[in-house]
């Protein structure tokens, strides 16, 4: 039996990179937030994507002023590491956190932003070092979403450091007012 097309999900097998992101490019053209990745050897479980499925999407990025970061766990002790994220508040004149994050750091990342952290310290507590709003960083994130957690009522989602804008200062950050606009236009 044959399906009609309105049916069927648009679909591909692809297996070089170039394919895929075609792939992509056109759900998104079509409206899609973007696509499910599968490998083919995983069986197909109805009503669940497990461990061998991958929601891709077009990440969005912010630059954005780090406010403090706490100490490390683990293999991260002795590196500060969870990152407060401010976008500039140009209403009030100080900066609206957006939450936290400490993924996407490498070694690298931790031993230097440490290092200049520590340079920017402005207060701590037992586990937060607070610091002067002069370091930029480039912060990916799936979406915006309302957050009781924070004044700013505010919170990204999944968000990752993709790297520090050296070439910024707190002043070139994006603004709250960005961030807002932006959590009004996502789906």
């Amino acid at each position: 039996m044959e399906l009609a097309p309105n049916l069927v999900v648009p679909h591909a097998t692809v297996s070089d990179a170039g394919h895929a992101e075609e792939f992509f490019e056109r759900a998104l053209r079509h409206g899609h937030e973007g696509m499910m990745a599968k490998s083919l050897v995983a069986p197909y479980t109805a009503g669940g994507r497990g461990q061998s499925w991958l929601k891709v999407k077009r990440p969005r990025t912010l630059d954005l002023v780090i406010l403090a970061a706490e100490w490390g766990n683990g293999r991260r002790r002795g590196w500060l590491s969870n990152l407060h994220l401010g976008a500039r508040d140009t209403a009030s004149g100080g900066f609206a956190m957006l939450g936290k994050t400490f993924k996407g750091l490498t070694d690298e990342m931790l031993a230097w932003q440490t290092q200049e952290l520590l340079k920017l310290e402005i207060g701590r507590d037992a586990n937060t070092v607070y610091v002067e709003p002069k370091l930029v960083a480039e912060i990916a994130f799936n979406e915006i979403q309302v957050s009781p957690r924070y004044v700013s009522g505010l919170a990204l989602r999944f968000a990752r450091v993709k790297g520090y804008r050296t070439d910024k200062a707190a002043a070139d950050a994006d603004t709250f007012q960005t961030v807002q606009e932006l959590a009004g236009a996502m789906p």
